[in-house]
């Protein structure tokens, strides 16, 4: 991948952005983007949206959600610990002794997500899974009201940013889930800004996938697309613990993964397949008989219903500290989103047939 998407991508995943609170992700994209699009707004609900204008009238959308994981402040103790909740699809499990940024009015502090360590632990407490309501923050504070000049209820956390390359294409940092869809969102206006293509590109920062498909739910509509691709990230199953008869077989670094099943228009898989072979492009095939649970759900049942498909990015470790992508499944899936493009028109039909 080239730097210049790097350093992209490092900017989107370090700032923070749970759901709810997408501005700052946003404000990256929205800056990125506007030198490329023809277009740019931001919708009521936070959903950021650049256009490029075709030549017919063909309506396009692809959505990758900016929000991640994270907690918020929900209590605070006399002795000024933090007591919090899930932003989305927490590990519990994983949280004792994490690293935090806490945020308030626009200032960040750092805190360490704390619970009673194991030599403290009775027997029958260490068989159990830590819960929610036995952990804390602890930013160092004197006492509650030591806490309450540095934070407030209804501030927010992320686990502490931060991002390595592993090898020269393996890449980890929190937030890989979903700000690689942004990444490719942002990437295709500007490897397509001088392109003349048929279908208007619309490209999609969109926010609260991870509480509902809620950004995508009204930024579906409001564009009314004849067909639409989600990108998000996918669960590789190339390590240790994983049981490929029953996950399948998805390997990071092995390409994007395109998804096949009720979620999945079949034309778009087909032409999503075209495209790939068009651009020698490696994929991998994902089984979804079911909705995906990804924005790709909310694409195709809104209004009267549209053309979706799903491409994903393998990724190690999701909602960890530390996920896993390769940047290598990144560029292969602009390049066949950006094939696919060269393969649509008005005249393309995407009723399901025989």
């Amino acid at each position: 991948m080239n730097k210049q998407w790097t350093d992209l991508f490092e900017k989107l995943v370090t700032v923070s952005s749970p759901s709810g609170f997408e501005q700052g992700a946003q404000e990256i994209y929205r800056n990125y983007v506007k030198p490329f699009a023809d277009e740019v707004k931001t919708d009521v609900h936070g959903n950021v949206i650049a256009l490029k204008k075709g030549t017919g009238d063909l309506r396009f959308m692809v959505v990758g959600h900016a929000d991640e994981i994270g907690l918020m402040i929900h209590y605070i103790e006399d002795n000024g610990f933090l007591r919090f909740s899930a932003i989305g699809g927490v590990d519990v499990s994983l949280l004792p002794g994490t690293r935090v940024n806490v945020y308030h009015e626009g200032t960040m502090l750092r805190g360490v997500i704390g619970k009673k360590p194991i030599h403290l632990l009775t027997p029958d407490e260490r068989t159990k899974a830590a819960k929610l309501e036995d952990l804390f923050i602890d930013i160092g504070a004197k006492d509650k009201e030591d806490a309450l000049t540095k934070v407030a209820l209804g501030d927010y956390a992320t686990f502490s940013p931060g991002m390595e390359m592993l090898n020269d294409h393996l890449v980890t940092t929190k937030a890989t889930d979903n700000k690689v869809g942004v990444l490719i969102a942002a990437a295709l206006q500007e490897i397509l800004k001088d392109e003349t293509l048929a279908a208007s590109l619309y490209s999609v920062a969109s926010v609260q996938e991870e509480i509902g498909l809620r950004g995508a739910i009204t930024s579906a509509f409001g564009i009314d697309p004849h067909v639409g691709i989600a990108i998000d990230v996918t669960h590789a199953t190339d390590y240790p613990t994983i049981n490929k008869s029953k996950f399948g077989d998805i390997t990071c670094g092995g390409g994007p993964v395109l998804a096949l099943g009720a979620n999945i228009n079949p034309m778009v898989f087909k032409l999503l397949k075209q495209a790939a072979e068009n651009a020698d492009v490696a994929y991998q095939i994902e089984a979804a008989p079911r909705g995906t649970g990804t924005d790709a759900n909310a694409i195709q049942t809104t209004r009267a219903g549209v053309a979706a498909g799903l491409i994903s990015i393998p990724c190690r470790y999701m909602h960890t500290q530390n996920e896993v992508i390769s940047l290598n499944d990144v560029d292969g899936a602009v390049k066949i989103i950006a094939e696919f493009l060269h393969l649509i028109d008005d005249s393309t039909d995407f009723i399901p047939s025989v």
